[in-house]
């Protein structure tokens, strides 16, 4: 018999438990730290995966289950673009829509002593039309006029408004103001490019 094992032996029973149990720990930690606690790690590192699955699931179910409002929504908002595009003309439309406004002041009795176009000022995706009106006539036909504009197929806004030179002309209130037409224009790909290109540079 080998003498190591014959000391073992002959040691007091405390003595052999206090070994063996020395062992065991030994063994234990041995396992637990060369086996166990990678096999842990890896373990809590594919929980965090599929809890981040289970997110993503839980959310594209999310989006499928809406999936036919956001439908009905992109369709309105689709509809929208098409009615904003059909108020703003392009730049064939133009000279027409600055002769509409002339038209309407006309037509409301008033007397146009400017008619002004100005340098468009471009935007992302649009341009601005500025004209300076001066237009002569009674309250009402301003008034009219005003409405008239309003009610045209493209959108103009007036602005700047000023009265002046109030007076009676053969029993009627006349008066003359001054004001800017805007309309607006949509810019296609060549512009905005440009428009885009001219941003950088600054």
């Amino acid at each position: 018999m080998h003498p190591q094992v014959e000391k073992i032996i002959q040691l007091p029973l405390p003595k052999k438990l206090a070994g063996i149990a020395v062992t065991l720990i030994a063994l234990g930690a041995g396992f637990f730290f060369g086996l166990e606690q990678p096999k842990l790690t890896e373990l809590k590192g594919l929980q965090g995966k599929l809890d981040k699955i289970n997110t993503d699931i839980n959310e594209t179910r999310k989006v499928a289950n809406n999936l036919p409002k956001f439908k009905a929504e992109y369709e309105g908002l689709k509809k929208d673009l098409d009615s904003a595009l059909t108020e703003l003309p392009n730049s064939k439309e133009i000279p027409s829509l600055l002769t509409s406004i002339t038209s309407a002041g006309k037509g409301a009795g008033l007397d146009f002593l400017v008619f002004r176009p100005k340098g468009e000022t471009p935007k992302e995706f649009y341009a601005e039309v500025p004209v300076d009106i001066t237009v002569s006539g009674p309250f009402f036909g301003i008034a009219n006029f005003f409405v008239a504009v309003g009610k045209l197929p493209r959108i103009v806004n007036i602005s700047n408004v000023s009265f002046a030179d109030i007076r009676n002309d053969r029993g009627r209130n006349v008066v003359k103001v001054n004001c800017q037409a805007t309309t607006f224009r949509f810019l296609d790909k060549t512009e905005i490019k440009d428009t885009k290109d001219d941003k950088k540079k600054k």
